[in-house]
């Protein structure tokens, strides 16, 4: 089954670019290849970049203290597992203590490095960081992949509380969510959302031997999913026949 994700609101589809960055960078780092190294560079500067918005990192801390005092609220509860709980929240309180305690932005130690800057100014030039504009850097990318990887865990150093604390929001978020099955009709499924609850993410799995691509829009009181098969030139077409799937909606 392949899972496609659809954030509701700005905050969230922040949170899944990052969470896309990150996993890729963590991808990248851990091969040896100086053309994966490149890329892995490029990476944190697109998540310097997403996550150079002012306040992103205080919505971070609020929101991994609001999750903290609701799980607080269970304490004592009955079906309530508490060392379970115990184990979240803790996991809770790593995360905002490590995020709470890095300076500034994300990867804003790094706009001290001259190195890096001048790399940053020249990598979003198509070709512009051929070995004569940086020579320095195409000299560094000559390295053993030893060396290239220590430097590259030590540049993201600052950068991992944040990832820290989107993985536990993130996994808090999907885990709030039940799977059930749902049919698109001729290709096309709409669910009303109601007033009662404001979800935050869509979450829905589809059989891949199907070909095809779904096309999710939706706000908080309407979703609509269409499902689209692609022909040979590369065009959409809405299917025509009824398809079932997996969907969760997570509040």
């Amino acid at each position: 089954m392949v899972l496609y994700e659809y954030p509701f609101n700005e905050s969230i589809r922040t949170m899944l670019r990052l969470e896309h960055l990150f996993d890729r960078l963590g991808q990248l780092i851990a091969r040896e290849t100086p053309l994966d190294h490149h890329f892995a560079i490029a990476t944190i500067f697109e998540i310097m970049d997403v996550s150079s918005r002012a306040d992103l990192k205080s919505d971070l801390l609020k929101e991994l203290e609001r999750h903290k005092a609701q799980l607080q609220s269970y304490r004592g509860k009955p079906g309530v597992a508490e060392g379970v709980l115990d184990e979240v929240i803790a996991r809770i309180d790593h995360a905002f203590n490590g995020l709470n305690n890095v300076q500034g932005k994300a990867g804003a130690a790094l706009t001290g490095n001259e190195w890096l800057m001048s790399i940053r100014s020249r990598i979003s030039i198509p070709g512009g960081t051929c070995e004569f504009d940086l020579p320095a850097y195409y000299t560094w990318q000559q390295l053993l992949p030893v060396r290239r990887r220590n430097d590259l865990v030590q540049w993201t150093q600052t950068l991992m509380p944040m990832a820290e604390a989107l993985q536990v929001l993130l996994s808090l978020l999907r885990d709030s969510g039940s799977a059930h099955k749902v049919a698109a009709a001729n290709g096309q499924y709409q669910q009303s959302l109601g007033a009662g609850r404001v979800y935050q993410l869509l979450r829905m799995r589809i059989d891949p031997s199907l070909g095809l691509i779904p096309e999710i829009s939706g706000h908080r009181l309407m979703v609509s999913i269409r499902l689209m098969r692609q022909d040979e030139e590369g065009r959409l077409k809405l299917a025509q026949e009824d398809v079932g799937f997996e969907l969760t909606l997570c509040a």
